[in-house]
């Protein structure tokens, strides 16, 4: 019998290499990571438009005294609940203050929260699962069913807690969304430390004799930053909301601060005769997360080797 045919009969046996394959492979440039990175993140319109509108997004909000048209507090008593026009594009709310101009200034209140809770939750997180994942005794038993237990008190009800013992404003607001979500940074943090360790080269580190601090901060966190970036960027969306349902419960964002959830809040009373008093804010904050969640998709599989594929 021919000896392809005993290869094609039996995979197992394997064929012989081209020479010139491999000096074709052996000459290749190597791959540009940024550049990798980049063809993979754009490769999908839907990841491009989300990327477009936050950048937007981001823009309005640090332009918001130069966009908006108008004093987003000045009231206008004889102008309220006034309909779409040329000097009012989405009208006047109750109070006759401009719409458009408190939604713009109110993607600034959105973008703060949703920063700075993703920021403080995923600190607070990273430290407690770093230090459960390395513990490997009754500590990190201990960490993780207490994880347990402030996960299974929905989110919501743990927000109004705090923000309840709390007084209102955006700092209140930004701690009740951050210890809400930081569980959830616990539990991914402890899974990745759990899955880096065990590889060879933390192992021989460790009969080397190297420090604690060393490994994390030259090893793991190096490791785990891919999974977390993506999930802070996923988590923007969920603060958002988290903000925009406590502003519509009328805790967190005081008045007259211009709020996504308050403004749709307000409109609600108004939804038969001006519904785009609730509909144009909410329409925001769906746009918002609606980019993030995107974003978050697309840094996915850019940092995910087994997303990318073998793009050069």
């Amino acid at each position: 019998m021919d000896v392809n045919e005993i290869r094609k009969t039996n995979p197992i046996i394997p064929t012989p290499i081209d020479e010139f394959e491999v000096l074709e492979d052996a000459l290749l440039p190597p791959v540009n990571e940024f550049k990798r990175f980049f063809r993979v993140f754009f490769a999908r319109k839907i990841v491009v438009f989300g990327f477009v509108l936050l950048v937007l997004m981001i823009l309005m909000a640090l332009l918001a005294d130069v966009v908006a048209p108008y004093d987003p507090f000045k009231q206008n008593l004889k102008n309220v609940l006034a309909e779409s026009s040329s000097q009012h594009l989405l009208g006047t709310d109750a109070l006759g203050r401009d719409l458009l101009s408190r939604i713009i200034h109110g993607s600034r209140v959105a973008l703060l929260v949703g920063l700075f809770s993703v920021i403080v939750g995923a600190s607070i997180g990273t430290i407690i699962g770093l230090a459960a994942g390395f513990a490997d005794n009754w500590i990190q038993t201990a960490i993780m069913r207490t994880t347990d237990a402030i996960m299974a008190i929905p989110s919501l009800v743990l927000s109004l807690l705090i923000v309840g013992a709390m007084k209102n404003g955006i700092p209140a607001v930004v701690v009740a969304v951050a210890v809400a979500m930081f569980p959830g940074y616990i539990r991914m943090v402890n899974g990745q430390v759990l899955s880096v360790k065990q590889n060879d080269y933390i192992m021989a580190e460790k009969a080397m004799g190297a420090t604690w601090g060393r490994m994390v901060f030259k090893h793991i966190l190096p490791n785990i930053m891919s999974p977390l970036i993506v999930m802070m960027t996923m988590m923007m969306g969920s603060s958002i909301m988290a903000e925009a349902g406590l502003s519509y419960l009328g805790i967190g964002i005081t008045p007259p601060t211009a709020a996504w959830g308050a403004m749709c809040q307000d409109g609600y009373k108004y939804l038969m005769t001006r519904p785009m008093l609730s509909i144009a804010p909410g329409f925001a904050i769906m746009l918002l997360v609606f980019s993030f969640n995107m974003v978050g998709d697309g840094l996915r599989d850019a940092l995910d080797p087994r997303l990318r594929g073998t793009l050069n």
